[in-house]
């Protein structure tokens, strides 16, 4: 049984990828891993403004990991872009996926900001998986699925006259 967006609780309860349970499931993950990065930006916005001076003195303390001296690098020459960056990119890519708004720019986002935190925590004392890479395989699925079109506002934004005059927004849309 397909999902319908006109009305999705007319079709069938069913755990095809098509059906509702689906929609209702993707939608959950993405305001899950929003909320998840929403928080973690405001609480490092309350505690320290736009001075998150954590990051680039924990960049600079990564002389042994696998990204060798690129961290220490962005740490010594990137200091204030990071400090406000990391803060204000969480809020933003949390407050997109749990709104449903441009969703797949606000994953492909947090990927970035999950790779790197994946690939520079670098200590894979359980192996390559670890929360991390859980975390960067949500914005993965946000992205595959499209997430913002269920119960999101990308579906809105997806019948504006500005994607219908530039389809290729869709590409950032979903």
């Amino acid at each position: 049984m397909a999902y319908s967006e006109t009305n999705p609780l007319a079709a069938d309860f069913g755990f095809d990828i098509g059906g509702p349970l689906a929609a209702y499931w993707i939608a959950l993950l993405r305001v899950i891993t929003g909320w998840w990065f929403f928080h973690a930006g405001v609480t490092k916005l309350i505690e320290s403004g736009l001075n998150f001076t954590y990051g680039p003195m924990y960049l600079k303390g990564m002389t042994g990991t696998a990204l060798g001296p690129i961290p220490v690098w962005m740490g010594n020459n990137l200091a204030p872009v990071i400090e406000a960056g990391v803060p204000l990119g969480e809020t933003l890519i949390g407050l997109g996926l749990m709104v449903g708004a441009m969703v797949r720019l606000a994953a492909l986002a947090g990927g970035f900001f999950m790779t790197l935190f994946w690939v520079g925590n670098a200590g894979f004392g359980h192996g390559l998986v670890n929360g991390d890479l859980m975390g960067l395989l949500l914005f993965g699925t946000m992205i595959v699925f499209g997430a913002g079109r269920y119960y999101g506002l990308d579906a809105i934004l997806e019948k504006t006259r500005l994607v219908e005059a530039y389809p290729k927004l869709r590409y950032l849309l979903g």
